[in-house]
Order: C-alpha cells, then sequence, then structure tokens
C-alpha cells in the first residue's frame, strides 16, 4: 500500500525590486504559490521535477504543507524529497528533483502526485494547487513494428512510402541521426554551383534536403512559365524529386507571407495593425480564412505531383510556423494566443489531409529553443493526432557560447527525445548551424566533432536527424574545401552515428 508524505518546504522570499510587485505587510495582495510538472521522470535513468511557482515576493520565510501521492513510492520508485528547501534570494521558483531509482521490476506507468495543502499566512495557495507527473518506463524496450507504424502517425492511410519513412527515421534514430541542409542543391559558399557543398567536400550528398513553400505560395506566382516565382516553384520542385530519387529525404519549411498585403513574413517589417490581426485573421470565420485555404492548396497541389522516377508520390515532413515561441514572425506567441496555434495547426492538418487528399506528408512541431521544460515546450501543442516529428530549432546556444551552449542544447534535446519516445514520434533538430563569414567571424575550434556532435548524442538523446541552414556568396554553415574547418566538418560527418546520403538504408521501404 501506498504512503502518503506530509512535506514541508521552507521557502525563502526576497522583496522585488519592482514597485508594482505586491510586499509583505504593505496590505498588497498576498503573493500565490502553485506548483507543476517541470519534467516527467522514466526508468531506467531519466530524472524528472517540480517547480513551485511563486506571483510575488516576501521578505520572511513563506511555508509551504504538500502532500505527496500517487501509485509512486516515495524512497523507493525515486530518491525521497526533501523536508524543508531553502529558496535563494530574489527566486520566485524552485525546483523539486525527482531523482529515479530503477529496479528490475516492469511496472508500467506510474504517477507522482503533489497537493499544496497550505501556505504562510503572508501567503496564499495559487492555481494549480496539485500537479501530477508521470514515472514511465523508459521505452528504450519499445520496438515499432512495421505493421502497427500507421497507428502512430496523423494520416493512418499515407502512402506505403511516407509510412515506410516515419518507420525508418524513427527506426535510424535509435543510434543514427542524418544530416541535412537548406537548398543544399541551389545555394552555395561564392555561387560555386554544381555538387552541393557538402558534396564537395565529402564526396556525399546531406541525407536530407531542406526546401521552402515561401515563393511557391507567394501573391506573384501566376504559374506562367515566364514568371520568377512560378520558376522557383518548378526548381524546387525538382529539386525534391531528384532528393527522393537519390534515396534522401525532404522536409519543406513555409514562411508564409502575411495575410494583408502578402509581402512579409518577418514582424519588424509589418504594419501593428497587421501583427495585431493576421494570425486571428487566417482562422476559421477569421477575414483571410479563404484566402489561407487557397495557400493550402497551392501546398497540396505541389505535394500532390512531385512524383519519383518510380511513379510514386515523393513524401515530404511538412515544418509550417516554426520557431512560433520568438517573435520575429508573424505567427509568434506575441501575436496569436497558445489556443489561436493549436485551432490553426489542426485546420492545417486535417484540410490538407481530410479535404484536400494529401496522403505523402508528415508533420513536424518546431519551436525555437526558448523552452527549459516538456511544459513550456507543449504549451503550444496541438496534439499527439496532429504531429508525426518532434523537433526544435536552436541556433543560440551554438553561437559561440562554449560548453555551456552544448550543454543547454543537449538538455533542450533531451527534452524533445524523451518526449518522442513517450508519445512514439520522431525526434528532431530541424535547423542549427554557426554562420561564419570569412573577413567578419572565424570558425569555432571543433564545432561540427565535438559541440554539434555532443549536442546531438549526449544523455542518451536520439535524434533522427539535423539541418544546417543554407550556405549563401559570403557566409557558409558548411565549410567547402580549404577552409580551416573543413577537416572538422570531415570528423563530424565520420562520426559513428553521422550518417549522408551516401549511407543511407532504402527509406521508403519497410522490412
Amino acid at each position: 500500500m501506498k504512503k502518503l508524505f506530509l512535506i514541508v518546504f521552507s521557502l525563502l522570499l526576497i522583496g522585488c525590486a519592482n514597485d508594482d510587485s505586491p510586499s509583505e505587510g504593505d496590505g498588497s495582495i498576498k503573493p500565490k504559490v502553485s506548483i507543476s510538472v517541470g519534467n516527467h521522470a522514466s526508468e531506467p535513468n531519466t530524472n524528472g521535477s517540480f517547480t513551485l511557482s511563486l506571483t510575488g515576493a516576501s521578505s520572511t520565510v513563506t511555508t509551504v504543507t504538500i502532500e505527496v501521492s500517487g501509485t509512486a513510492t516515495n524512497g523507493e520508485d525515486y530518491q525521497t524529497i526533501g523536508q524543508q528547501v531553502n529558496i535563494p534570494a530574489n527566486t520566485t521558483s524552485h525546483s523539486i528533483p525527482v531523482t529515479v531509482i530503477d529496479d528490475a521490476e516492469t511496472e508500467g506507468d506510474e504517477t507522482i502526485i503533489i497537493e499544496i495543502l497550505s501556505v504562510s499566512d503572508h501567503a496564499e495557495k495559487g492555481s494549480p494547487d496539485t500537479a501530477t507527473m508521470t514515472l514511465s518506463e523508459e521505452p528504450e524496450s519499445f520496438v515499432l513494428q512495421p505493421e502497427d507504424t500507421p497507428n502512430y502517425m496523423v494520416n493512418p492511410n499515407s502512402t506505403a512510402e511516407t509510412i515506410a519513412l516515419f518507420y525508418n527515421l524513427k527506426t535510424i534514430s535509435s543510434d543514427h541521426f542524418f544530416i541535412g541542409q537548406q537548398d543544399a542543391f541551389n545555394s552555395f559558399y561564392n555561387n560555386v554551383d554544381g555538387d552541393s557543398d557538402i558534396k564537395k567536400l565529402t564526396g556525399s550528398d546531406p541525407a536530407l534536403l531542406g526546401s521552402d513553400y515561401m515563393f511557391i505560395t507567394d501573391d506573384n506566382n501566376n504559374g506562367d512559365p515566364s514568371n520568377w516565382f512560378y520558376q522557383q516553384e518548378q526548381i524546387i520542385m525538382a529539386d525534391a524529386v531528384e532528393a527522393y530519387n537519390k534515396g534522401m529525404v525532404n522536409m519543406f519549411t513555409w514562411h508564409l507571407r502575411e495575410p494583408y498585403e502578402g509581402d512579409h513574413f518577418y514582424a519588424s517589417e509589418m504594419t501593428q495593425f497587421q501583427l495585431d490581426n493576421a494570425f486571428a485573421s487566417i482562422l476559421p470565420g477569421g477575414a483571410n480564412h479563404e484566402y489561407y485555404k487557397q495557400k493550402l492548396q497551392k501546398v497540396a497541389e505541389v505535394a500532390n505531383n512531385l512524383i519519383g522516377n518510380d511513379g510514386k508520390k515523393v513524401p515530404i515532413i511538412f515544418r509550417p510556423f516554426h520557431e512560433f515561441d520568438g517573435n520575429w514572425f508573424w505567427w509568434g506567441a506575441d501575436y496569436c494566443t497558445p489556443q489561436q496555434f493549436k485551432e490553426c495547426w489542426q485546420f492545417t492538418v486535417t484540410y490538407l489531409r481530410d479535404e484536400l487528399g494529401v496522403n505523402n506528408m508528415l508533420f513536424a512541431y518546431a519551436p525555437d529553443n526558448s523552452y527549459s521544460s516538456e511544459m513550456q515546450y507543449l504549451q503550444r501543442y496541438p496534439g499527439d493526432a496532429y504531429v508525426d516529428v518532434l523537433a526544435m530549432d536552436n541556433y543560440g546556444d551554438f553561437n559561440n557560447q562554449g560548453q555551456s551552449g552544448v550543454t543547454a542544447a543537449n538538455n533542450k534535446l533531451k527534452i524533445v527525445s524523451d518526449l518522442a519516445k513517450q508519445r512514439v514520434k520522431i525526434a528532431a533538430l530541424s535547423e542549427t548551424g554557426y554562420f561564419v563569414t570569412p573577413g567578419d567571424n572565424s570558425p569555432i575550434s571543433n564545432f561540427y566533432s565535438n559541440n554539434l556532435y555532443n549536442a546531438i548524442t549526449n544523455n542518451n538523446n536520439h535524434i533522427a536527424f539535423m539541418m544546417f541552414w543554407s550556405n549563401s556568396e559570403n557566409t557558409y554553415c558548411t565549410p567547402v574545401p580549404g577552409m580551416t574547418d573543413a577537416s572538422d566538418f570531415m570528423e563530424f560527418t565520420d562520426q559513428p552515428k553521422s550518417l549522408l546520403e551516401n549511407e543511407l538504408p532504402n527509406m521508403y521501404q519497410l522490412p
């Protein structure tokens, strides 16, 4: 029988410097104490945490009495949580660690529940006052079976090649990851065209090609052969088919122009009216909903007309509304609520799948690197029924941040990796890189073979693929022959878990 534990936490709250914040004894509103799950835990060695949060600061100790319950046993399934914790000055939150104790038993998922029972007189309970953590069995032993694969996909009626792509990405991620690059067939350092820059150096193309629906869905694309935007559409489609024919994986992002004028996607280039209204306007019932549907019809038209040499539709990973936790795009966190974002995502998926008949598409959810917990990562998550790939974009942690940046990136990828294991999804680092502009900045020593590789693979992460951004005339993310970091990149591609195109199995066939 599971025991209940009453634990008293002493939380030292120091008065906040903000004049608007309440302080003890001034008659202001009492600070509220709430609790949430920071990270879920799993056996054998993935620790978790709860987070106590306070809305205001106090100059006296705040005592929080909690009750710990659940089907997992304190002190047996996880190390006993200490009875008293002192919060450092000027801190209004505290992480309560849950350190897993592994055992030989197979117990399935268990729960750890913490409820706030009471707090000191100068504070009060906030909401939520109860949090439930899942202590799951590490899904290392789970083996996805080919015949079961459609059950875990957004579209169980996907083409055979798309089902195989999901299966192979998921399976191979247990011990390898693919190296990709955006626009690898058409963007080159110093504009030296021909082979992809990665192939110029390594002898192989990347394993994944990144493309963009931006020009394809531009208002100026009128479908005329002489139209520049239509010409870009044809080039992008040809590149995707070429990549498929080579056995590579295709991923499309979408820098969608805002719907009022159709000129910009960066928030800094838009009017305040556009920022305040653009996202809401494309939702069902919104002023620009029909406009958005027309853009999705173009997305579907292209996806349905990507045909390989084998006569099959080319599977693609579709990554719309990426980096939505930032504010540089009009779909960013300041310009729509979590519920609006979820509604838009769910409509996008169901319209493409159910109304437009797109059955060769996997859907990738990809925030930037602002999160530090599962709860934050999932704040705008539309649900497992609408996502195939759990990803993240991350440039900041690799921007000459040293070991602290590597550790931060690895921890964030650990969250993605663990969620993908729990939910039977594909984990990915969907955009990254360090931009080198010779004459302006220098390469980082061992950036590829040490910093990037360790961030991807340490901590038992299982990431299916990573993608560098494109090279350009004066700047590169991947070096070419003659660059001082060329040997470092070669070492990165030669690491045991790294795969390029020439090392890929047949990604479009089930075993």
